[in-house]
């Protein structure tokens, strides 16, 4: 079972190297094809010579990859909900919330904010 655990984790180390080759964008053509060379024709020498020379940048572009993947999730919320149409036209619990609030500090008097609610209601 240790054997399998060990081989299962193998691949999936080899994996994440060549899927960091080809994700890096500071290696040009011919780098990505050396190293993947590299790392298929000799695996556990090729894994052990990128993960020394560049384990720590792989961090890095992981940490990179997420921000921009959040920023754009971000992006497309605020794009969203900016275009549906209740966002843009406020409905009666809203406008009798924004009364009540100004009801509330004292901004408007009694007798406007009922005038205002029947307004609402009407």
């Amino acid at each position: 079972m240790l054997w399998f655990f060990l081989w299962i984790m193998w691949f999936v180390l080899l994996f994440r190297v060549i899927m960091d080759i080809f994700r890096d964008d500071d290696l040009g053509g011919w780098g990505k094809a050396g190293w993947t060379v590299f790392v298929c024709v000799l695996p556990f020498l090729g894994v052990f010579v990128y993960l020394i020379a560049r384990g720590r940048s792989m961090g890095q572009r992981d940490m990179r990859q997420m921000k921009e993947q959040e920023d754009a999730f971000r992006d497309y919320v605020r794009e969203a909900s900016a275009d549906t149409p209740a966002a843009a036209t406020p409905t009666r619990t809203d406008e009798l919330v924004k009364l009540a609030g100004l009801h509330d500090h004292g901004d408007i008097t009694d007798a406007e904010y009922e005038q205002a609610k029947a307004k609402v209601l009407a």
